[in-house]
């Protein structure tokens, strides 16, 4: 019998070490070595591994219901949950659908905008999403249609939702707020926030406000750019926008939401609210696979007038064991006070990353920004600093740097494409909200130690 496993792993010529148990802020694989989850996976392990709480909830509710499916139950769980997030969401966002993961929630986003369009006997016309370059929205093809990944939608370009392929939705983009590369010299960021915003609404114009249906985009940029915060009053200039037009704004929160950033949503450090809002990830911790969207009550209204019915769903939306566990999940964040700690670590973490660089010259030569909010932070490496110019993507820097810190009990999750779409590489950081002042010691110190090794591997020095 053949040795090679029958799993259809991520990258079939890599042999990866198998994990076998978890505790705290490690992963333990069958070897025995030890690694410090200082990404939470892809920001998903925000409270460790196996919390205890967390587990007690889950046990309890397999024991009392397991499975209800909604065509003909509501449950306990996730009626709790939803008024949870509720009320303390965003004004306006009343009501939450729950499905397994950020790609699937962001997937329904699109899709009940576009159906309160309907309603409003608007759906002939409606087809744009506007969208944003250098953006991520999940990995169905409807949201992979709509999100600006290139690596990752270039494979499937044949199938994806074009404009001469479809006569149903389609995107279009303008341009991330990227306030690396994107900030012109001597340009305010009040300017910069004025220009992002007139490029949205000379877009809205272009395509006639009657036939778009939302503005879509990360509160705080994911894996795609990396981490990336938005200028001050971004949001509230999108807003506007959005509300000059008549059109809905989608939020996608899943990464960066569900106390990430240091709010449960991220956008309530921007002091808006969206029409539409997607969260997962940090949502049920990584010990059940949840996603939600947040839906505000006008669009309920217009569905609950017209049609009486949501025209989407899956077979385990709802389900009573996912939403039990986010529940805890969010509970424990919430009554130990974690989302404070979050706000405070995340400084302490952009400080030490930075301090950490005086001792290490040729190393700090190539770090050309380090960025975020909260515990979702990112450090960008660059070839030249002055210009910004980023690696050669024949190096495959992130990898390298991966599977050099994975070789020292560091998880980390780099990234590339984060300059033009191809080129630019970077490491994300989303380490446990739980995270201790050692554990900070550790990641700084092994990331660090680890970039120098993989340049020195390559003589970049």
């Amino acid at each position: 019998m053949s040795n090679e496993s029958a799993v259809l792993q991520r990258d079939l010529r890599h042999t990866y070490p198998r994990a076998v148990s978890a505790e705290g802020h490690y992963i333990v694989d069958s070897e025995g070595m030890r690694y410090f989850d200082a990404s939470g996976g892809a920001a998903i392990s925000c409270l460790g591994h196996c919390q205890e709480d967390v587990l007690r909830a889950l046990l309890e509710q397999a024991r009392r219901l397991d499975f209800a499916h909604t065509a003909f139950f509501s449950n306990a769980a996730v009626e709790e949950l939803a008024d949870f997030l509720c009320s303390r969401a965003p004004s306006g966002l009343t009501h939450a659908y729950f499905s397994c993961g950020g790609s699937e929630a962001m997937e329904a986003a699109f899709k009940i905008a576009h159906q309160y369009f309907q309603e409003r006997g608007e759906g002939s016309t409606r087809r744009w999403i506007i969208a944003r370059e250098q953006s991520y929205h999940g990995n169905t093809l409807g949201a992979l249609s709509f999100g600006n990944n290139g690596a990752r939608r270039v494979p499937y370009s044949s199938i994806l939702l074009q404009q001469d392929k479809v006569e149903s939705c389609v995107s279009s983009w303008v341009s991330a707020c990227d306030l690396y590369r994107g900030l012109n010299s001597g340009e305010s960021h009040s300017d910069y926030t004025a220009r992002l915003a007139s490029e949205l609404e000379d877009k809205i114009k272009e395509l006639g406000a009657e036939n778009v249906i939302a503005f879509a985009a990360e509160t705080v940029s994911g894996s795609t750019l990396g981490a990336m915060p938005p200028t001050a009053g971004y949001w509230q200039a999108m807003r506007e926008v959005c509300d000059r037009h008549g059109i809905l704004l989608i939020l996608d929160e899943v990464m960066c939401g569900s106390g990430r950033t240091g709010y449960l949503f991220a956008c309530q450090e921007d002091g808006i609210s969206p029409d539409l809002l997607a969260m997962s990830k940090g949502l049920g911790g990584g010990v059940q696979p949840i996603g939600a969207t947040l839906v505000a009550s006008h669009i309920v209204e217009a569905m609950r007038a017209g049609s009486g019915v949501l025209r989407h769903g899956h077979s385990f939306m709802s389900h009573p064991i996912i939403c039990a566990t986010a529940l805890a999940t969010q509970r424990v964040i919430e009554e130990q006070d974690l989302l404070t700690k979050v706000r405070a670590d995340g400084e302490a973490l952009q400080g030490m990353l930075s301090d950490g660089l005086q001792t290490r010259a040729r190393l700090a030569a190539h770090i050309g920004d380090i960025r975020g909010r909260g515990l979702l932070r990112a450090v960008e490496l660059v070839a030249d600093k002055a210009s910004k110019r980023p690696f050669p993507v024949e190096l495959c820097l992130y990898k390298r740097v991966r599977e050099c810190a994975l070789a020292q009990g560091l998880i980390c999750y780099p990234g590339a494409g984060n300059a033009d779409g191809v080129s630019g590489d970077h490491i994300l950081l989303a380490p446990p909200f739980t995270m201790t002042s050692s554990d900070m010691d550790f990641l700084v110190s092994k990331l660090y130690d680890s970039l120098e090794q993989v340049f020195s591997e390559l003589d970049i020095f």
